[in-house]
């Protein structure tokens, strides 16, 4: 979508076009100045220039006469109309042939114009790469490349790829210690102490955020009320400027299902009792903002002060709500906990599920077999197996699912230089003032570190030209089905042009799915999330750009816990890969190629979760999953 007022290049007109209409205006052009009875037209198309420029002089003269009567005029006369007898059957002939290529012309407009309709009708249906529907801001300007050399050498890499046998081996984990860890989180242990008798209060959270921050401070209020022996009122959701969704937590969860899951840690009900609900929470004192506690508070920070409110006025509100717990360190049952409420509580209701099984049918064009990734995202509307063979003029068997974290907030926040010139600087610096006045006000009071050292550090954003680079150098083909998940690129087509000119089976729930399917979830941005977490967590590979993404954190995380060491997960590590790409003007495929393997393949191994790192990444450890001999 195009912002109002920028620039726009010139649109090349075909080469034919133009000369069919230059001929159609040329007709029109003489049919207006001569009139369509003179009888000089046919000559004129046929170039008899000198004749016709006799007859208008002599014309001319004619008219110019006093209006009386003169013999010439007469013999004149006659000799014309004997011109038109004789001529008749060639005139006749022209104004055929021109009603002819009149008739041809329309005829031609209709049938490209109908083939275009359909084109974009088969698009919208099947997702095919032409028409990706991809919700582009600021779209009409000149494409953006800054590793032309690298892009070329990719694209001569890809065609010769082709029609090789496929012996990538990034569609598979490539550590088979991957497969040993078992899910585990929902298991009893008796040593657990379970929930206590008597409950000292009511806790109440309103989260901020998306989809994915509102998943963790839900897991994190869980962990909370099991720690302060009090009962947790199903959490509430915050209405944000930013991403202007009413859903409550029984628009995406299930809720029934997340308190019956979780009836032996916690007490848990829809709403406070009548006799608390007429309390003012903040005039009590019971209102507990983000400024109040401190991030990634440890428990003690809970039990000195918050419970004292609690027991005191039998009710706290934690407003906000946001990344308020660490995760280290933290006793194993509460560990386990949290795990338990992420991986198995929290199901989706049965109208995002059923949507999502239809996107993931209509990405795979077949059914796969059933997994249990799959069975813990889908519920009942797992699609079934097909009863026919799967052959690959069916569709693609399998796909890759990106997020692309290039939305302008991130690029805007970042500080660094994308390469889109003044205009691009000019946007990103009002976009600051207008969404980040606190980062506009410590830049004034400290030293800006400069768009190159950013992108040196690996705090920059990866382009849509660096991810194609990256899957290039990992081997994956042309012809891979890639699913792109949030859709809203900055800088729009230019953007993802470098992309799509490289991988141009690219696909969104925008153009796998009708308007009257996406209706319901139109003005739901976090219902919209949670079908590019299904689309991402069930795909056969996933392709993160970012690893502090919250979306693509959880979606690694769940992929870890259900894939059962078949669901690869690709992670580049930004500073290693922007010391590769620096080298674009000398760096040889091979090379790149080979430097490129490493990163990610270092970035797959097993490792059991270190201390300090979110759980919901990394649940590779004692407290949520279990490793087999």
């Amino acid at each position: 979508m195009g912002k109002q007022g920028s620039p726009r290049s010139p649109r090349p007109t075909p080469k034919n076009a133009n000369s069919l209409f230059r001929m159609k205006d040329y007709y029109i052009r003489n049919s207006d100045s001569l009139g369509s009875s003179d009888p000089s037209i046919g000559r004129r198309i046929l170039g008899a220039d000198n004749y016709w420029n006799s007859k208008v002089v002599l014309l001319h003269g004619m008219k110019n006469d006093s209006g009386k009567f003169n013999p010439c005029k007469s013999v004149h006369v006659g000799k014309r109309h004997l011109w038109f007898r004789r001529h008749v059957k060639s005139i006749a002939f022209m104004f055929v042939l021109m009603a002819f290529l009149f008739l041809l012309d329309s005829l031609m407009v209709s049938i490209f114009g109908s083939i275009n309709l359909q084109r974009s009708s088969t698009t919208r249906n099947y997702g095919h790469h032409e028409e990706v529907n991809v919700a582009y801001i600021h779209e009409e300007r000149p494409t953006v490349q800054i590793y032309g050399r690298l892009l070329n050498l990719a694209s001569s890499a890809l065609a010769e790829e082709e029609f090789k046998q496929d012996g990538l081996s990034f569609w598979e984990e490539p550590y088979r210690q991957a497969s040993k860890w078992k899910p585990c989180a929902d298991r009893k242990y008796p040593t657990s102490s379970g929930k206590p008798e008597k409950s000292n209060g009511y806790i109440m959270v309103s989260a901020n955020g998306g989809l994915n921050q509102q998943r963790v401070a839900i897991c994190n209020a869980v962990v909370v009320a099991s720690l302060l022996n009090a009962t947790l009122v199903v959490p509430k959701f915050l209405y944000s400027n930013v991403w202007k969704d009413p859903s409550q937590f029984g628009d995406i969860y299930q809720e029934d299902y997340f308190m019956r899951i979780l009836e032996d840690d916690v007490d848990i009900v829809k709403e406070l009792p009548p006799q608390l609900k007429s309390l003012d929470i903040e005039a009590i004192g019971s209102l507990i903002t983000d400024a109040d506690i401190a991030k990634e508070a440890k428990p003690n920070d809970y039990v000195s002060s918050v419970l004292p409110l609690l027991v005191r006025n039998r009710v706290v509100h934690f407003l906000g709500f946001g990344n308020r717990l660490g995760f280290d360190p933290l006793p194993p049952d509460l560990q386990r906990l949290r795990c338990k409420c992420n991986f198995h509580a929290l199901k989706f209701v049965p109208k995002i599920q059923e949507v999502g099984s239809l996107l993931i049918t209509r990405i795979r064009k077949y059914h796969v077999a059933q997994r249990q990734l799959d069975k813990q995202l889908l519920g009942d509307f797992i699609p079934s197996i097909s009863s026919k063979g799967h052959t690959a003029a069916r569709g693609p068997s399998r796909y890759l699912a990106l997020h692309l974290r290039f939305e302008e907030d991130m690029v805007a926040y970042s500080l660094c230089d994308f390469g889109g010139g003044a205009q691009e600087k000019k946007e990103l610096e009002a976009y600051r003032e207008v969404h980040f006045p606190l980062l506009i006000e410590r830049l004034k009071n400290s030293r800006p570190v400069s768009p190159v050292k950013l992108r040196k550090l690996g705090r920059c954003p990866l382009t849509p030209e660096e991810a194609a680079l990256v899957l290039a150098a990992l081997g994956f083909k042309r012809e891979t089905y890639i699913y792109l998940a949030g859709s809203h690129i900055y800088g729009g087509s230019f953007r993802m042009h470098p992309f799509t000119s490289l991988y141009p089976n690219l696909v969104t729930k925008e153009t796998l799915l009708t308007s009257s399917e996406l209706a319901p979830f139109r003005n739901f941005s976090s219902q919209l999330a949670a079908l590019d977490f299904i689309a991402c967590a069930t795909s056969d590979v996933f392709a993160m750009t970012d690893s502090g993404s919250q979306l693509s954190s959880l979606v690694s995380g769940f992929r870890t816990y259900y894939g059962d060491g078949h669901a690869p997960t690709l992670r580049p590590n930004k500073k290693r890969l922007a010391a590769i790409l620096s080298e674009n003007n000398t760096i040889g495929w091979n090379t790149f190629e080979d430097r490129v393997r490493k990163m990610i393949e270092e970035g797959q191994r097993v490792r059991v979760r270190g201390s300090g790192r979110s759980i919901y990444r990394q649940p590779r450890c004692p407290e949520c999953m279990c490793r087999s001999q």
